[in-house]
């Protein structure tokens, strides 16, 4: 477990449009909650925030100081809210919790590593689940978990969350073992669409073999008809190392 970081907060008594003004000031609205906790409104710098959340995400115990309170709580950041512009946060919650109850988290999962079937063979490289949901006591909880996806040699090969490992004396995975946490697939190959012929009406067969025949003083082509424009869509898969 890594050492609990510190963040200094302060009660809150602005709220709805007012938490505008707090947030040009560098300062973050947030509100702690939990299991037997009266929810409260505080706020702590945005700078100082962006720092502990770098290190601890959503699994991470942080150690949150509210001014003139004399205990510590403790607590993990969660349901943070971010500018889709500016991608600044704009509202974060903390999950105060009991150090002796298990809690239920969402743990993200990595990769890492190279897939042979997707460099040496073309195939595609498919996510289909970012986080795994397990229940531990706080301290125990992973940051993360990480996938060796240079396992993945051959078309169709997978990793499941039974694969995952996990020191199951003092993690409980909840999401189902047999999900598909990445795979690999072989490219679909584009067919090719056959030319369709159109049907030429009589007047029309009539007036092209009179041009046949007697082409005109400048010689110029008959009006090629171009066929459609077809596109291909190429998936890239995103390896994380």
């Amino acid at each position: 477990m890594q050492p609990q970081l510190v963040l200094q907060a302060k009660k809150r008594s602005l709220f709805g449009r007012g938490v505008k003004r707090l947030r040009h000031e560098g300062i973050l609205p947030a509100n702690i909650y939990g299991k037997k906790v009266k929810s409260l409104a505080i706020q702590v710098s945005t700078k100082d925030f962006e720092k502990v959340y770098k290190e601890t995400g959503e699994t991470g115990l942080i150690q949150l100081k509210v001014e003139k309170e004399s205990k510590t709580r403790h607590v993990l950041a969660t349901n943070l809210q971010i500018d889709p512009i500016t991608d600044a946060p704009l509202h974060a919650d903390f999950h105060q919790v009991d150090l002796k109850q298990k809690v239920t988290v969402a743990v993200p999962i990595g990769t890492r590593g190279e897939s042979p079937a997707v460099k040496e063979k073309g195939a595609i490289l498919i996510r289909l689940l970012n986080e795994v949901e397990v229940e531990a006591l706080p301290q125990d909880l992973p940051d993360q978990f990480e996938v060796d996806i240079s396992t993945l040699t051959e078309f169709d090969d997978n990793l499941l969350i039974k694969n995952l490992k996990v020191d199951k004396k003092k993690v409980v995975i909840l999401t189902d073992g047999d999900e598909v946490i990445v795979m690999v697939q072989q490219p679909k190959k584009e067919e090719e669409e056959a030319p369709v012929e159109e049907e030429v009406p009589e007047e029309e067969e009539e007036k092209a073999e009179e041009e046949e025949t007697a082409p005109t003083e400048e010689g110029a082509e008959p009006e090629k008809k171009g066929e459609g424009k077809r596109t291909t869509q190429e998936t890239k898969a995103k390896q994380e190392k």
